[in-house]
């Protein structure tokens, strides 16, 4: 796919060609980098290596050399958990979270999945605001679920997303 986004510093006629490649350990330092700046609470090194060991699916976007964002889910039986999706702070705002989303949701119908789950931070209204218009419905609340400021806790809400529709799933069965 060919994007010019408007933060980067390229000629008008450029184009970029934008691309998911998998996570490896040679980019990991950049990611972890980006999630330093990018939360308070950020994920560890041994929280992605942990996701890479067991296979999950961790994609980074991809502008040239530029990195735009990263996304690690974990397929279940027939579900998938979003674990964690970052753009990188200054890229913010231009519709890669939701081009990583697509990508994401295409790996899970691909596995035959019936949805898709994450937790968001109830303080996070941007990324309630995103994941609710790609069709994200809150259905729950985990209590002191994330670390906070000054050894506090904060709620996480849980939100899914289905991925078929149930009346022709349960007349049918998994196609």
């Amino acid at each position: 796919m060919s994007v010019q986004p408007s933060s980067f510093a390229a000629a008008p006629d450029a184009c970029l060609q934008v691309h998911l490649e998998a996570l490896t350990l040679a980019r990991l330092d950049a990611v972890l980098a980006v999630e330093q700046r990018a939360y308070s609470h950020p994920w560890t090194r041994g929280n992605f290596t942990d996701a890479l060991a067991c296979d999950y699916q961790t994609q980074v976007l991809m502008a040239g050399e530029q990195m735009l964002g990263y996304f690690v889910a974990m397929m279940g039986v027939d579900e998938v958990h979003l674990l964690n999706i970052t753009v990188v702070p200054e890229f913010q705002r231009q519709g890669w979270a939701r081009m990583m989303l697509d990508a994401l949701t295409l790996w899970a119908r691909g596995r035959n999945a019936r949805w898709i789950w994450l937790e968001v931070r109830v303080s996070n209204l941007r990324a309630q605001h995103v994941y609710q218009a790609y069709g994200f419905r809150r259905v729950g609340e985990r209590k002191h679920y994330y670390p906070a400021a000054q050894g506090q806790r904060e709620d996480a809400l849980l939100m899914r997303r289905f991925l078929v529709d149930l009346v022709r799933w349960h007349s049918r069965g998994p196609e």
